[in-house]
């Protein structure tokens, strides 16, 4: 089969590798129709995600048809249209029975690289390195999906794969974002970053009762997206101060609620801090944590912090004292994908939200190397979806 493999920062190939088998009698064998191409793979693409190895099969918001499934697969049967989760959950372990589905403690349980990095090892997770499982991903024509039963999501007639794909990934990961932010009504809601994770996660603020949703981006494409998708007021960050511009639109309270949907690779104004971080993360030194520091700052007394935005390694200058001193609450984690399923997709079938609206390139398989580097570049590229 054809698949997207890495080898090296910048250095992503296609080609031809072998066909995915049943390993284990949980296991099934999707046929890829649809896949996409995720901020988190850029972490990948620029070298900082460590444990990967040359030839690793990238992607992890894949869906397709079932083509195979092992003895013990009772749910689903050949033919059933999946989307696939990123998050590879055995559905009966300490944590996924508490639905904390991305800290399953058997998908990765032996991997000592994840216990002395984390302190214990957390769920595996599809085309993410040998640090979360080693699992390929579903950036390729197969998959071969782990405990099948529990996390692949059964699709109804009706639905394109484009309202449903983001189902694997970024819109549960949106929706997380803003339920850990226990929005109340009246909050205002800022979210750093404005690329697919951020445009949910301004969806998301919505649905849980936001009276204002804030976002701030570089990218005019990104921004004009959250004014016009989103209904959200917008802050150009290399135009104008950030810190100075939220505490003029919340009277100099702050938000209620702040969203890092940016993670370890965020971009700032030409500081000193900003210059210092970049080379940091250059060699391994540490995360870029612009993002993180601004929310903590911006954020109103007593307020809440949601990072849903990924990061890999160690955090310098993060202003911790300021977060305890004003009270903030803090919580993260990669998103519980099963958790949400069920109503996710009710809501896509209620027409509540059409999640395709962030798509806005659709190549080929064979296109992904093209694929990663517009999207890297952010040359008016959002989301790409990728064909094989």
């Amino acid at each position: 089969m054809r698949a997207v493999c890495w080898y090296g920062t910048g250095d992503i190939r296609v080609e031809d590798v072998p066909d995915p088998e049943i390993v284990q009698p949980t296991d099934a064998i999707v046929r890829i129709t649809s896949t996409a191409i995720c901020g988190s793979d850029l972490h990948i693409y620029d070298g900082i995600v460590p444990t990967m190895e040359k030839g690793d099969i990238l992607g992890h918001e894949p869906m397709g048809e079932v083509v195979e499934i092992g003895s013990a697969v009772a749910r689903l049967k050949v033919g059933d249209r999946v989307v696939v989760p990123f998050v590879v959950s055995c559905g009966y372990c300490f944590f996924c029975q508490k639905g904390l589905y991305s800290l399953c403690d058997t998908t990765n349980a032996e991997n000592r690289a994840a216990r002395e990095a984390l302190g214990q090892a957390t769920a595996g997770l599809l085309g993410y390195s040998h640090m979360m499982g080693g699992y390929p991903g579903g950036q390729a024509e197969y998959l071969r999906v782990p405990f099948a039963d529990v996390g692949a999501i059964r699709i109804p007639a009706g639905l394109s794969d484009d309202k449903v794909l983001f189902l694997s990934d970024i819109f549960p990961t949106g929706f997380m974002a803003a339920e850990n932010c226990d929005i109340e009504a009246g909050d205002t809601v800022a979210v750093w970053g404005c690329g697919p994770v951020g445009q949910f996660a301004i969806q998301c603020a919505w649905m849980f009762g936001a009276e204002r949703v804030i976002a701030i981006d570089c990218v005019q494409a990104r921004l004009a997206m959250a004014e016009q998708h989103g209904d959200a007021e917008t802050i150009q960050f290399l135009e104008t101060d950030v810190y100075d511009r939220l505490m003029e639109m919340t009277d100099g309270r702050g938000p209620d609620r702040c969203i890092d949907a940016v993670g370890c690779e965020a971009h700032a104004p030409g500081t000193l801090r900003a210059i210092v971080d970049r080379a940091k993360s250059a060699v391994m030194a540490g995360d870029r944590t612009h993002v993180l520091r601004e929310a903590i700052y911006c954020c109103r007394k007593g307020g809440t912090l949601s990072v849903p935005g990924v990061y890999v390694g160690l955090l310098d200058d993060v202003p911790f004292g300021a977060a305890m001193n004003k009270g903030i609450t803090i919580r993260t984690g990669q998103t519980h994908v099963p958790r949400y399923s069920a109503e996710l997709l009710r809501r896509v079938q209620n027409e509540e939200i059409d999640p395709s609206f962030v798509i806005t390139h659709h190549m080929s398989l064979d296109q992904a190397p093209e694929a990663y580097e517009m999207f890297r570049n952010r040359d008016g590229c959002i989301k790409v979806v990728l064909r094989p």
